[in-house]
């Protein structure tokens, strides 16, 4: 279907026909802006100073206030609207347009006019849907959805497609796939005007269920995933807003790129964080072995932290006596033990138990004043509990438990560990975990990031951990069992979704199946999703990629691309590694030829030197996630940083020292993939020592 220019109209503004199109369009936007621009005004003009009971009133209510004003910032770089819906019984016009009251424009916001009649529609709401959804054979009702096209923030093209042709098929968008080609530069953008109907039934899926995605490279899974929180902000506002969401992603670089996605789409109340954000209850100052890091990161740490845990627990060989006035109250050993062991028995939280066990005694206590015939109501219940003889029961029976120093006493003791351990990991399984040099203290331990998993473990067996109502895990491959219980604890009565790609595991516990990594999640009835179909990977870079599935992940598809551009895409050999540096620099000098952003991406041990060579050619550079700009569009990115990030044109440095920087062969590959498959529009692969099999 063609696109129509502002060359190919004419404008009414100008003396032109008033039935232009375009200039009807352009007049709507104006229009929109002034009404937007009418909303913010009214809200800025708000007089709370009556309406507030107590000063917090007026804090959370001006806190408001502040957060709805820039919600309804008009931002130059996210037009307010970039659709048309037009149903089939709205009547015509004598332009041939839709009626009015029949005719929908879908922005990133809802805007009205004065009178409070919609000017835009959120592209959230139910009417919204037949944008993304509706086809020549499902038309929902429309009759003619339109595009728009702009250039600098204003409006200057737009597109129709006729869906009441039921023979016909379905055209190609050209504005749609400009928009999908679009230069790279700067964070991650969102979507909302190009989401795919396959796309939208993930975003639009229901709260009460947890979804996961598998998503080749560039099919937009984090896309999907942030849109997929605005959208359950939108239709369950209220329930979030008390429970709260989170995006959790691997790194703080993946952070910044993603972090501008939600607020463009109005949502200002998203936090973010990593995973060892979550589980920070210890500075982490140590690093483990790969075959340590695999043993504490694995489901069966669970068990052995239940169980020291509950080491402590012991029962009693005194009666506890409480002397109230002039009485004293006798409750016999073995009745607090038959206490101790029902509470055992119930498997509940070790810390809420020992809170219910000063409560159970005082209740047995009550119990023998109603037989002498008093009448203890609850405040004396409470009191009882507070009886120095019960508190001191209660410290010898079931001692608190510090969950740090009981980690610290696993990873130190032999002995400890070998007691809780026993049928659950083997000798060399305990030995791998343990210090070499056993720390004297919790705070100057050189904690790893996978200890402070196993505290976060512990601290939950001692106190449940609040969830939240919605949690989007990003990059979810790449998780131990133990970190998919951090994070499932974090949205027990929530939901989740749960992003990744098989193929993309570069940790030696990566994902297996996501049936496995759903169950540890605590969310194994989920339903899984396959997106294939490409969107920012040229056809011919992805098809190269693909060439190391059946060594990385035999069992998944081989994703495509709907770009039309096959992209510029070389693989070139360079004459010994003394020159690889040179012909580097020179690859990167020539992509800053061309427009959007460029990553050079390296094995982490080359960094240093490619940092050195690129600022002795000055070629000033970036780090992961620093915002590109006009004077700074080339990234050095190390390979193990490179996950989640696209740049236009990626240089990727020696293969083969990208697949020798990990500790095997297929997680090597594994990271190879990833860095393939950054490139929006082009891919310059440069190597000095052989090609791995596979890309032969």
């Amino acid at each position: 279907m063609p696109a129509h220019a502002p060359d190919q109209q004419s404008d009414s503004r100008h003396g032109k026909p008033a039935d232009d199109p375009l200039a009807r369009e352009q007049a709507h936007l104006a229009s929109s802006r002034t009404a937007l621009r009418a909303m913010r005004e009214d809200v800025e003009a708000l007089d709370i100073k009556d309406v507030t009971a107590n000063w917090v009133n007026a804090e959370v209510l001006t806190r408001q206030i502040e957060e709805r004003i820039t919600a309804l910032a008009d931002l130059a770089h996210a037009p307010l609207f970039f659709g048309r819906l037009d149903y089939v019984d709205a009547p015509v016009d004598i332009a041939g347009e839709g009626g009015g009251e029949e005719r929908f424009y879908i922005g990133r916001r809802h805007v009205h006019d004065a009178h409070g009649d919609p000017m835009v529609v959120d592209w959230r709401a139910p009417v919204s849907q037949p944008f993304y959804r509706a086809s020549k054979k499902e038309p929902q009702g429309v009759g003619r959805r339109r595009r728009f096209g702009y250039t600098g923030g204003e409006l200057t093209a737009y597109e129709d497609e006729d869906l009441t042709d039921a023979s016909g098929a379905d055209q190609a968008s050209a504005l749609l796939q400009a928009e999908i080609e679009r230069p790279r530069v700067g964070p991650m953008r969102d979507i909302v005007a190009t989401i795919q109907p396959e796309q939208d039934e993930i975003v639009r899926a229901g709260i009460g269920g947890t979804v996961c995605v598998q998503g080749a490279p560039g099919t937009g899974k984090t896309a999907v995933g942030l849109h997929r929180v605005a959208y359950l902000l939108y239709a369950h506002r209220e329930r979030l807003a008390r429970t709260g969401t989170l995006v959790i992603g691997p790194n703080r670089s993946f952070l910044r790129y993603i972090e501008q996605v939600l607020p463009a789409l109005g949502e200002l109340n998203v936090a973010q964080a990593t995973v060892d954000d979550l589980v920070a209850h210890v500075e982490v100052r140590g690093t483990d072995s790969a075959e340590a890091a695999t043993v504490k990161g694995d489901a069966r740490m669970a068990e052995v932290l239940r169980r020291a845990v509950r080491s402590g627990v012991t029962m009693p060989v005194d009666p506890v006596v409480v002397v109230r006035g002039s009485r004293r109250w006798r409750v016999p050993a073995y009745e607090v033990e038959e206490i101790v062991r029902e509470l055992l028995a119930r498997d509940i939280r070790y810390g809420a138990a020992r809170e219910a066990l000063p409560q159970r005694i005082a209740h047995a206590v009550l119990v023998r004043m109603e037989q002498a015939g008093e009448a203890p109501d609850d405040r004396v219940q409470d009191a009882v509990a507070r009886n120095p003889a019960v508190k001191a029961a209660v410290k010898a029976v079931w001692p608190a438990v510090d969950p740090a120093k009981l980690v610290l006493r696993l990873l130190s003791d032999p002995e400890f560990l070998a007691e809780h351990a026993a049928g659950v990991l083997t000798e060399d399984e305990q030995r791998a975990v343990l210090w070499a040099k056993p720390a004297r203290s919790v705070r100057t331990a050189k904690w790893s990031a996978a200890d402070a998993v196993l505290i976060d473990e512990a601290t939950d067996l001692v106190q449940r951990t609040p969830s939240l109502g919605h949690v989007v895990l990003d990059e979810a491959q790449d998780l131990s069992p133990m970190q998919y219980r951090a994070v499932g604890r974090r949205c027990t009565t929530g939901s989740a979704t749960v992003l990744g790609d098989i193929a993309q595991g570069t940790t030696p516990w990566a994902t297996a199946s996501w049936g496995e990594a759903l169950a540890h999640l605590g969310k194994p009835d989920a339903a899984v999703e396959e997106l294939t179909q490409g969107f920012r990977v040229p056809r011919e870079v992805i098809a190269y990629a693909s060439r190391l599935l059946p060594a990385i992940a035999p069992g998944l598809s081989e994703a495509t691309s709907v770009r039309e551009a096959a992209g510029d895409f070389a693989v070139r050999a360079v004459s010994g590694p003394d020159a690889l540096d040179g012909a580097v620099v020179d690859a990167c000098r020539d992509a800053l030829r061309r427009e959007g952003s460029i990553g050079l991406i390296a094995a982490d041990a080359r960094i240093p030197v490619l940092a050195a060579a690129l600022a002795e050619a000055g070629l000033p550079h970036l780090a992961p996630g620093e915002e590109t700009s006009a004077d700074a569009r080339l990234t050095l990115v190390p390979a193990s940083l490179a996950k989640g990030l696209e740049y236009d044109h990626v240089v990727l440095d020696e293969p083969a020292a990208v697949v020798a920087g990990e500790p095997d062969e297929r997680t090597g590959l594994r990271r190879l993939y990833v860095a393939l498959t950054r490139a929006v529009s082009g891919l310059t692969v440069l190597h000095a020592e052989a090609l791995p099999v596979a890309l032969h």
